[in-house]
């Protein structure tokens, strides 16, 4: 039978556990010298930190909070994360001495689940990042792309300094760039990330694994209807025909499309259509010429832009986050679904 320890004894225990712990090594890590923390124990608690076998309900528990074609932004509460390691450590806790033992030892378990939250996911040759962790942000997208496209790639800055259409070779380990925690495809069409630090500009972009042929839409007309246009290029250099970002019909041209076959292109009448278009065509495209006219660069969407003209396309700090549903409301409604 377990007795309850008595103040004075748990106190004896608290400092003999301090004098054992706080500075013994137990485990050698081949990867990372000596710690506390046995390395597979503190690997998995850095992974419980990341949400590692949480149940996806816990995360969004109601299916209106992740609609189809939806991101949602968040900020993950380290009191949250937190008591989740505490609550697995306490598995092994049988007595107060244990207790209190762990008690003693946590602040160096923290420190080194910390640090550990940062190498579970390392790309290949990629610098290790050492040092204590900060605040996580993250994204859930629920999306046709995520599936579609199961190599997205996601990149996140601490600054807007990189213009939306230029390339980035930049690595996680730059200053520059925050590093991406976890990046998982929990189903066939929802992406979870997680960011070490909280970024002002994200993006996520097609996989580049090849080159690609296709047409872009063009801007909403006043009726909300969109064509696909073809950006014109020069064709000596590959540049497009100014202005870059904009199309127009000086620039760029409609895609034609066979009769009676919707999304399948004329490809005889959009050459006719861009020859005119195309500085140093000399009169005429060339299979050459025209497949250059058609190559795209994957897809890009950027999120929190400082300078985009959307307010909903800006990005805000942690506490500008308001709640626009009255609880009363919320549980009125979540009453009404569930009753028969």
């Amino acid at each position: 039978m377990i007795k309850h320890l008595r103040a004075e004894v748990a106190l004896k225990a608290a400092m003999t556990a301090s004098l054992q712990y706080a500075d013994l090594a137990t485990d050698r890590d081949p990867d990372d010298g000596e710690h506390v923390v046995p390395g597979e124990l503190r690997r998995f608690l850095a992974r419980l930190r990341l949400l590692h076998g949480v149940p996806f309900s816990y995360l969004v528990p109601d299916e209106q909070l992740l609609p189809v074609e939806s991101i949602r932004f968040f900020h993950l509460d380290r009191a949250w994360t937190d008591a989740l390691v505490q609550g697995a450590l306490s598995v092994g806790t049988v007595s107060s001495a244990d207790r209190t033992q762990l008690e003693s030892v946590y602040p160096h378990v923290r420190d080194e689940v910390d640090a550990a939250e940062r190498v579970i996911r390392r790309p290949e040759k990629e610098d290790r990042l050492d040092g204590a962790g900060g605040a996580i942000t993250g994204f859930l997208l629920r999306s046709r792309a995520v599936s579609g496209w199961p190599n997205l790639h996601v990149r996140a800055y601490r600054e807007d300094v990189l213009p939306d259409s230029a390339l980035s070779t930049v690595a996680e380990s730059h200053p520059s760039r925050l590093k991406v925690l976890r990046m998982e495809r929990l189903a066939p069409a929802v992406l979870l990330v997680l960011i070490d630090g909280v970024p002002a500009v994200v993006h996520i972009e097609e996989p580049r694994q090849g080159l690609q042929f296709g047409a872009r839409l063009d801007n909403a007309d006043a009726t909300g209807h969109r064509a696909a246009r073809v950006h014109a290029r020069d064709a000596l250099s590959g540049k497009k025909v100014l202005p870059e970002e904009v199309m127009n019909d000086t620039n760029s041209v409609p895609v034609p499309f066979r009769p009676g076959a919707p999304g399948v292109l004329n490809v005889t009448a959009l050459r006719d259509r861009l020859v005119p278009k195309v500085p140093n065509a000399d009169g005429a495209l060339a299979p050459n010429a025209f497949a250059l006219q058609m190559l795209r660069f994957p897809y890009r969407q950027v999120f929190g832009d400082p300078d985009a003209p959307r307010e909903q396309d800006r990005f805000y700090s942690l506490d500008a986050f308001k709640v626009t549903l009255a609880l009363e409301q919320w549980k009125t409604a979540l009453k009404a679904r569930l009753e028969p």
